[in-house]
């Protein structure tokens, strides 16, 4: 009977161990996500930043090619890059609590992990 509460421990424990590896995981493809987004925006500011501001540019809405000027879209530009470094932290952030708390629980639980090759 102990070996049955023992393995059925052991299982519960793998199942969370599992919800925590694939939480942090959800979170580095978002952040990697976000990261990638900054960079475009990164890249299209420098790209615009030299321009003439009357300088006609095209600019994805929703889905829709619009026409702008350079004064226009730099910055909307601007406000969304912000914004993504926002996000970014708050990812970054989120990703520490997780690993943390996953940290913690390994800890109370005894638990090492073993990886397979």
């Amino acid at each position: 009977m102990t070996q049955q509460v023992s393995q059925k421990k052991q299982q519960e424990l793998q199942q969370q161990y599992e919800i925590y590896k694939n939480g942090l995981q959800q979170i580095a493809s978002k952040i990697g996500d976000v990261e990638a987004e900054a960079d475009e925006h990164r890249l299209v500011l420098e790209t615009l930043e030299p321009l003439p501001v009357d300088r006609k540019c095209f600019r994805m809405i929703n889905g829709v090619l619009v026409e702008r000027t350079v004064k226009d879209v730099v910055p909307a530009l601007k406000t969304n890059s912000e914004g993504l470094k926002k996000v970014l932290e708050e990812l970054m952030k989120q990703y520490q609590t997780k690993q943390v708390e996953m940290d913690s629980w390994k800890k109370k639980n005894n638990i090492q992990v073993v990886s397979q090759q």
